[in-house]
């Protein structure tokens, strides 16, 4: 299956552990020099409007992806346990 990155930024991922929308694919995480592709990054969800910035992202293992649709790329993971700080930008 051949996928550009542009084409993954555009679905939405969904758990498949219950249901929750996590998101769209925002970026993702490649193994260096081999370039293979470790995981995917959802941005988590708005804080108080989005006025307040967001909550921890999503960082999911490709391992754990089940399947890539059309609309939708389908995750089995329980959403807690992929929740990473998001990086303070300067």
């Amino acid at each position: 299956m051949s996928i550009c990155f542009t084409d993954l930024q555009c679905k939405e991922v969904i758990c498949l552990s219950n249901g929750q929308r996590l998101g769209f694919v925002s970026d993702i995480q490649i193994e260096i020099p081999e370039g293979n592709i470790c995981a995917i990054v959802v941005p988590g969800p708005c804080r108080i409007l989005g006025v307040a910035g967001r909550h921890e992202d999503y960082i999911i293992p490709w391992s754990c992806i089940k399947k890539i649709g059309p609309d939708i790329v389908l995750v089995d993971t329980k959403p807690n346990d992929c929740r990473v700080p998001r990086k303070k930008l300067l």
